[in-house]
């Protein structure tokens, strides 16, 4: 017998609960909720603070990797807060699929749950293949479509964000233009109430408004973010890296998510055309790709035509870069894309990267740390570190590998010999 029973978000819930999604992405998480409003959902953001780990491991084994303590975490502390009635709320779990614990991740929620007397609490799997449907959830055309302007305007503030920051004036100005930013497109997503000029005229609208904030003629250390997606986006997963970063005197450089959005359904595309004889949902691969490949152009272009700030690589040109350091076959969890990434940092004049993944990932191990010793060889003048992180593990030893990552590789080199 199994130790859960499914409890489906009904239609009539659509009206009287409210769906929490696990904090993740930091810089797309207000523009995503205001499309899942916008689709007539009652959608908050879970926060978390820094004790997530104890609520966790008071339910779940200590072999879960960090995203997945971090995730249960964050729900046992919205229960325990009581921001919304236990019987109003619904749980949502981004699932990518693909060889990695997370996967199981939906069905440990309701395990957990279950555990602490909440049942009846319906936990949604939020994944772009359809599986374990709720009849009161469905990603329907609109949704996708403000999903998808969500993401890219997260992508451009994230980008343009990281490239002010560091260089402000005054101290402050950087969080007010995005935090004006995040309030007015989030309005205007969830009201339907695009700008004349559509989305190309919302990106000139975030690109004006960063290009107006007075910056410093200094030079700060560019240092390459890149690595498991959870721990690489979410501040809860990789500790306030950013933060830590600036106060080093650098700037932080991160690929967006739009590309990883479509590596997850290129590779899935990939694995599917090798496993099918007869691929009838070829054109359905197809049409998707083509639609997310015109979208982030759109936005690249908006980027280029303004001329002072640079934005990650197409995903044509990352998937050319990565054939010379691991191959397009790698496609389990993060797979080329990490490598990608760091190929496009490093010709946007990156000298550090950082690859950070959680402890005991498997995945993460074959597919980031994996790739180190070839990208040293493409680059052997780029500093090149790889920073775990774990629920226990000590915040000193993982500073000082970031430390080490973002010391000058020529003068490290000279004092050794």
């Amino acid at each position: 017998m199994s130790e859960f029973v499914r409890v489906p978000f009904t239609k009539a819930m659509k009206k009287t609960h409210t769906i929490l999604l696990p904090k993740m992405l930091e810089y797309h998480s207000t523009f995503l909720q205001a499309a899942f409003q916008g689709s007539g959902y009652r959608f908050a953001v879970m926060q978390g603070s820094s004790h997530l780990k104890e609520k966790s491991l008071r339910h779940i084994n200590h072999d879960y990797c960090y995203p997945g303590i971090l995730i249960i975490g964050q729900i046992l502390e919205e229960l325990d807060g009581g921001r919304y009635p236990a019987d109003q709320i619904a749980f949502m779990e981004p699932q990518a699929g693909g060889a990695c614990r997370a996967g199981n991740y939906y069905h440990v929620i309701m395990k957990v749950l279950k555990k602490c007397g909440h049942e009846d609490i319906p936990v949604i799997s939020l994944n772009y293949k359809g599986k374990e449907k709720h009849p009161g959830f469905r990603i329907s055309p609109r949704l996708f479509r403000n999903a998808v302007t969500a993401i890219c305007y997260g992508d451009l503030v994230m980008s343009l964000y990281h490239q002010v920051k560091p260089y402000e004036c005054v101290a402050g100005d950087t969080d007010a233009v995005r935090s004006r930013l995040e309030d007015e497109l989030s309005e205007e997503i969830r009201t339907h109430s695009p700008m004349a000029g559509g989305r190309r005229a919302a990106y000139r609208k975030i690109i004006d408004a960063f290009a107006r904030i007075p910056v410093r003629e200094i030079v700060r250390k560019k240092v390459c973010v890149a690595g498991e997606i959870y721990i690489k986006f979410s501040p809860l997963g990789n500790h306030h890296l950013e933060e830590y970063l600036e106060k080093q005197g650098c700037q932080c450089v991160m690929g967006g998510f739009i590309n990883y959005a479509i590596y997850v359904l290129d590779s899935d595309f990939r694995a599917y055309m090798a496993d099918t004889p007869r691929p009838i949902f070829r054109k359905f691969y197809e049409m998707g790709l083509a639609y997310l490949k015109k979208i982030q152009r759109e936005l690249y272009e908006e980027v280029e035509r303004q001329g002072r700030f640079e934005i990650d690589m197409p995903f044509a040109w990352m998937k050319e870069r990565t054939l010379n350091a691991i191959g397009c076959d790698c496609i389990t969890g993060d797979g080329w894309l990490v490598a990608a990434e760091v190929c496009a940092a490093v010709e946007r004049g990156c000298k550090h990267v950082l690859i950070v993944h959680p402890f005991g990932c498997l995945v993460s191990h074959i597919s980031e740390r994996g790739i180190v010793k070839k990208l040293k060889s493409m680059y052997p003048d780029v500093n090149i570190q790889t920073v775990e992180y774990d629920y226990d593990s000590s915040d000193t030893l993982r500073e000082s590998r970031i430390l080490l990552g973002i010391a000058d590789l020529r003068g490290r080199l000279g004092r050794n010999q």
